[in-house]
């Protein structure tokens, strides 16, 4: 299930420094968050990656050559949605036992709630806290639409073209997760239903507060649009 998603890192002061996750979807193309790649910086992807502080001798590193951000982002607005992301890689990494491609769910596919569904990722173990070395991997049962937009819950602030999960005011995403996949369990198979977008302003772990993920099923026909005329 990890071997798909990559660390998304970004060179300052002659060092690389993790900044998100991402899922790996063709040998040269990379699915991860819009708010990752706003920023003009120089990245790179990692794939093969367990350890951030160590070598694992399973690592490709693979430079970043274009970033395609959906049209609609707004940095000024994540509630609004569209915070997806496409990186074409400079050259295609190998496949292998440690590098493998996501699976993508079929267009318009809606997770029924309680879905069981994984976060993965480097970010932060505790609100506040520090990044992960090792890539951590947490629970996060999928929470509907109707539940997850109701008062008690996000409200108008999650979307229809957003998946949330968790919410048991234990384990969430954090920041530095931001642009890596859900994980979730559809007909005995597991596809890429999210990339992880948003937690609450209060912490990474509040209860009702479930993590908030693009829904990658209703960008189906945009990714393929992308990687085609690229």
């Amino acid at each position: 299930m990890v071997e798909y998603e990559i660390s998304l890192q970004y060179l300052s002061g002659g060092k690389w420094y993790h900044t998100c996750g991402g899922t790996l979807i063709r040998q040269n193309w990379v699915m991860t968050a819009a708010h990752c790649v706003d920023r003009k910086m120089t990245f790179r992807v990692v794939a093969g990656e367990h350890n951030l502080s160590q070598n694992d001798g399973t690592e490709q590193r693979v430079s970043v050559q274009k970033i395609v951000v959906h049209p609609y982002w707004n940095s000024n607005n994540v509630a609004a949605g569209y915070d997806i992301a496409l990186l074409r890689l400079a050259q295609r990494v190998t496949l292998n036992n440690y590098v493998q491609l996501g699976v993508l769910p079929a267009a318009g596919t809606i997770l029924a709630n309680n879905s069981p569904c994984y976060i993965t990722g480097w970010g932060m173990t505790k609100t506040n806290g520090q990044l992960a070395q090792a890539l951590q991997q947490a629970y996060l049962p999928s929470v509907d639409y109707a539940t997850c937009s109701s008062s008690s819950y996000w409200g108008s602030t999650v979307k229809s073209t957003m998946v949330c999960a968790g919410g048991d005011g234990i384990r969430s995403g954090c920041q530095g997760d931001s642009g890596g996949p859900l994980h979730c369990l559809v007909n005995g198979k597991y596809a890429v239903h999210g990339v992880t977008s948003f937690v609450s302003s209060l912490g990474c772990n509040v209860s009702r507060k479930p993590t908030v993920f693009t829904r990658v099923s209703a960008y189906i026909s945009w990714i393929s649009n992308v990687i085609a005329s690229n």
